[in-house]
C-alpha cells in the first residue's frame, strides 16, 4: 500500500472556518489511513495580510479538533531565499519575463484592443488575461526599464513554458486525479490562465510558485485540497515538470457552503471555529456539522 504524505496548508489571514476542518481533516485521515505524515504548512507569503494572532489561532483550532501534524511546521516566509533560487532558474530557461504593467495598465490596454473590457479572457481566478503589453518590447528598453528601478512582476511565458514541458515528456502534459470522478489522468490546461505572474519584486514569490516548491520539499505525495483550487492544478503540475519535482497525486473534495450555496469563507464572515468553540460547541458537535454537509470520503 502507498504512503500518502499530505498536508494543511492555510493562510493566517482570517480564522479558519468549517470548510478548513472539514479539509485538514480529509489530509490528515489519508495520510493516517496509509501510515503516511500530515504536514501543517503556514501560506505567510503575503506578509502585509497575514498576522501572527490568526497563526496562532490556527494552532489552537487545530489541537483543539485533535489534529496531529508533523512538528516541524514550515512557514513559507522563511523561505524566500530559496524560492528565488528557483526563479532565478526560470529565468535561466527564458521561460519568465519582467513586467512592469499595473492592473489600470491592463485595462487600458484591453479597451484599446476591443473598446470595452466585456469579452476579453479572464483566468480561472477571474482576473484578465494578460495582454502582452511588455512582453516583446527591445532589449534595450527592458534594461532601461529595470535600471530605472520601478516596480516590476515576473510573467510567465506560458506558449513556452507549455512546449518545454511537453518536449520534456514526451506527449500532453498530464496530472492524476484521486478524488473527483471521473478518478484518473487527467490533461492539463495552464494556458487558462495565460502569462500569469509567477513573483513579484516586494514578494519573490508567488502561491503558484511556493507552493509547488515546498510540496516538493516536504516529499508531500498527495495533494488534498478544495475543489476551488481545481485549476491551479494545472500549473502546479506544470512547475514539477519544469523543476524536475517528483510528480504528486491529486485529491479534490466538495466544498462546504452556506445556506445560499456560497462556499464559506475568511471574507464572508463565515462561522469559524474559533467562535463556535467559544459559544460552548463540542469537538463532535463540529465534526456533525461537516458531515452533515459533506461526508468524508472512504479513502
Amino acid at each position: 500500500m502507498t504512503k500518502f504524505n499530505t498536508r494543511f496548508a492555510p493562510s493566517p489571514n482570517g480564522y479558519l472556518h468549517l470548510g478548513h476542518a472539514f479539509s485538514a481533516l480529509i489530509s490528515e485521515k489519508i495520510a493516517s489511513k496509509s501510515s503516511g505524515k500530515f504536514f501543517l504548512r503556514i501560506e505567510d507569503i503575503d506578509i502585509g495580510r497575514c498576522n501572527k494572532e490568526f497563526e496562532k489561532n490556527i494552532y489552537e483550532d487545530l489541537s483543539w479538533l485533535g489534529i496531529n501534524y508533523q512538528k516541524d511546521v514550515r512557514r513559507q516566509s522563511d523561505y524566500f531565499k530559496n524560492y528565488e533560487v528557483y526563479i532565478k532558474k526560470l529565468r535561466d530557461l527564458d521561460l519568465i519575463y519582467p513586467c512592469w504593467a499595473t492592473r489600470s495598465e491592463i485595462k487600458k490596454e484591453i479597451k484599446k484592443k476591443l473598446n470595452t473590457l466585456s469579452g476579453w479572457p479572464v483566468d480561472p481566478d477571474g482576473q484578465y488575461i494578460y495582454p502582452g503589453i511588455y512582453k516583446n518590447i527591445s532589449k534595450a528598453k527592458r534594461s532601461s526599464l529595470m535600471l530605472n528601478g520601478s516596480d516590476f512582476s515576473w510573467r510567465m511565458d506560458i506558449n513556452k513554458a507549455i512546449a518545454f514541458a511537453e518536449e520534456k515528456v514526451g506527449k500532453n502534459i498530464s496530472f492524476n486525479e484521486k478524488g473527483l470522478e471521473p478518478i484518473g489522468i487527467r490533461t492539463l490546461e495552464p494556458s487558462l490562465y495565460g502569462d500569469f505572474i509567477i513573483a513579484r519584486k516586494e514578494i519573490p514569490s508567488s502561491y503558484h510558485l511556493s507552493v509547488t516548491v515546498d510540496d516538493a520539499e516536504q516529499n508531500i505525495n498527495l495533494i488534498s485540497r478544495g475543489i476551488d483550487l481545481y485549476p491551479a492544478t494545472s500549473i502546479h503540475r506544470l512547475l514539477q515538470i519544469i523543476f524536475n519535482f517528483p510528480e504528486t497525486n491529486w485529491y479534490h473534495h466538495n466544498l462546504l457552503r452556506e445556506e445560499n450555496g456560497i462556499k464559506l469563507s475568511k471574507t464572508n464572515n463565515s462561522t469559524s471555529i474559533k467562535s463556535l468553540r467559544e459559544k460552548g460547541h463540542s469537538r463532535e458537535e463540529i465534526f456533525t456539522m461537516i458531515e452533515e454537509n459533506q461526508p468524508f470520503p472512504n479513502f
